[in-house]
C-alpha cells in the first residue's frame, strides 16, 4: 500500500473519508430518527446496506461512471429531481412515524428496508459528488489506477462502518432517556426538516 501511497497521504485519505462520512448528512439524519423510533435490531438492514452501497458508488465512480454526469449535464439535472423527490418523501415519512410504544397499535409502521437504504446514496446528489471528487482527488496515477481506487474504496468502508455505528450509539443512548411519544414524535419532525434542509446547497451545485 506504502508503495501507492506514502503514509501522509494515507491519513490525509484516512482523515478526508472519515470527516465526510460522520458529518450530519441525510443518511446520519435518517439513520438516527430510526434507531430512536424502531431500535436498533429493526434498523439494522438501513445500516448494512449503508455500510454497503456509499463504497460500492466510490467504486462506480472511480471506473468512470462519473464523467456521464459530466457529459450529459441533463442526466445529472435529472438525478437532482429524482433524489430530492425521493428524500421529501422519506422526510415525510420519518416525520409520520411512530414510535415503538405506539406501533403496538400499529402493523403499518415499520423502518426503511434494506433495499430503501441501499437505493437511496445513488439518487443521492450529494453522495455522487462526494464519490466523483474522491476520485479526482485520490486517484492520481495511471498505472495504478484499480489499486489507488480499492484503497479509497477500503477508506470509505470503514468510515462508514466507524459513523453508522457511532450515530446508532448516539440514537440507542438518546432513546434510553426517551419514552415521551410526543417528544419522540416532534424530534423526528426535527430530523426531517434538518433531512431536507443538508441537500439544499447540492440543488444548486
Amino acid at each position: 500500500m506504502l508503495e501507492v501511497y506514502t503514509l501522509s497521504m494515507l491519513v490525509s485519505i484516512a482523515s478526508y473519508t472519515l470527516i465526510t462520512c460522520i458529518t450530519p448528512g441525510p443518511n446520519n439524519f435518517i439513520l438516527l430518527s430510526s434507531i430512536v423510533t424502531f431500535g436498533y435490531k429493526r434498523t439494522l438492514p438501513f445500516m448494512i446496506a449503508t455500510i454497503l452501497s456509499f463504497p460500492l458508488m466510490v467504486v462506480v465512480a472511480g471506473l468512470g461512471v462519473g464523467t456521464i454526469f459530466e457529459n450529459f449535464p441533463m442526466l445529472f439535472i435529472f438525478l437532482k429531481i429524482a433524489g430530492v423527490s425521493y428524500l421529501c418523501w422519506m422526510a415525510y415519512k420519518i416525520a409520520t412515524d411512530k414510535n415503538e410504544v405506539a406501533m403496538q397499535n400499529d402493523k403499518k409502521s415499520k423502518p426503511f428496508s434494506f433495499l430503501q437504504g441501499f437505493l437511496y446514496p445513488w439518487i443521492n446528489v450529494k453522495a455522487w459528488i462526494i464519490s466523483i471528487s474522491s476520485v479526482a482527488i485520490f486517484v492520481t496515477s495511471g498505472e495504478d489506477r484499480f489499486f489507488q481506487i480499492a484503497i479509497v474504496c477500503f477508506f470509505f468502508l470503514l468510515s462508514t462502518i466507524i459513523t453508522i455505528n457511532s450515530w446508532a450509539f448516539g440514537g440507542m443512548i438518546l432513546q434510553r432517556f426517551i419514552s415521551n411519544s410526543r417528544f419522540i414524535r416532534g424530534l423526528n419532525i426535527f430530523m426531517a426538516v434538518l433531512l431536507v434542509v443538508s441537500v439544499v446547497p447540492f440543488m444548486f451545485e
